[in-house]
């Protein structure tokens, strides 16, 4: 149930009918979703059973409420099935998790992320049917175990075996126009765009002419990606 009189079904309503998301459990991951997406201008209802958190986000997202999450009740009177997007970031209980996710697909919800702590957990709720399944930690060690193994300034896993990484420009395409390179056929890559100094990235085409010291994003399969980052 709410926390806060003033936090009712009729303000999640409000929020649901804007660029809104709700966020169950708000330990650090989802606290830290939540602030990030109302720093892009999304609102946020923040629903956790901890009195402690729910506290410590009040004022900081739209609405924040102590509710407990496995129960459809609970969730209707926050109005949470006029939500087109809820994730669940309970990470420490997984029975809850499984719970609420339940109840969420039972309500129809178009769209639910949801964190998940391991393989068995991440298993039950594809078996459920939620539709997209996070693995932060997981997630985390493989983006930073390429960046430690490598050259790449950054990487994104944009799907399995594909990815975006952020690299130096190598020494050997300076000065050239992109589309006499044969950087396709040598490498199995892409560059997409480049940043040189202070500028704003640019999107890369053939006539883009590299200069020591840009900075480009490349794109193609992992470790085709990760190779050619390597280039010097």
């Amino acid at each position: 149930m709410a926390k806060f009189p003033f936090f009712g079904g009729d303000t999640s309503r409000r929020i649901a009918e804007a660029d809104s998301v709700a966020v169950i459990g708000l330990g650090r991951f989802g606290s830290s979703l939540a602030l990030e997406l109302m720093s892009a201008g999304t609102e946020v209802l923040g629903i956790d059973l901890d009195e402690d958190l729910v506290q410590a986000m009040n004022g900081q997202l739209t609405q924040v409420v102590r509710a407990d999450s496995t129960k459809e009740e609970a969730l209707r009177q926050l109005a949470i099935d006029e939500f087109d997007r809820v994730v669940v970031a309970i990470g420490d209980d997984i029975s809850a998790s499984i719970l609420t996710c339940s109840v969420l697909l039972s309500m129809n919800i178009p769209v639910i992320w949801a964190k998940v702590v391991d393989d068995r957990h991440g298993l039950i709720l594809d078996q459920l049917g939620v539709h997209h399944v996070i693995y932060p930690e997981k997630d985390m060690g493989r983006r930073v175990a390429h960046l430690v193994r490598g050259a790449a300034l950054d990487y994104i896993e944009v799907d399995s075996g594909y990815a975006l990484v952020k690299a130096a420009a190598p020494n050997e395409l300076l000065g050239k126009r992109l589309g006499d390179t044969g950087l396709r056929a040598a490498y199995g890559v892409t560059i997409a765009a480049f940043k040189r100094d202070a500028e704003q990235w640019r999107n890369a085409d053939a006539d883009t002419m590299l200069q020591a010291g840009d900075t480009i994003l490349v794109v193609g399969p992992t470790a085709s990606a990760e190779s050619f980052a390597q280039l010097r």
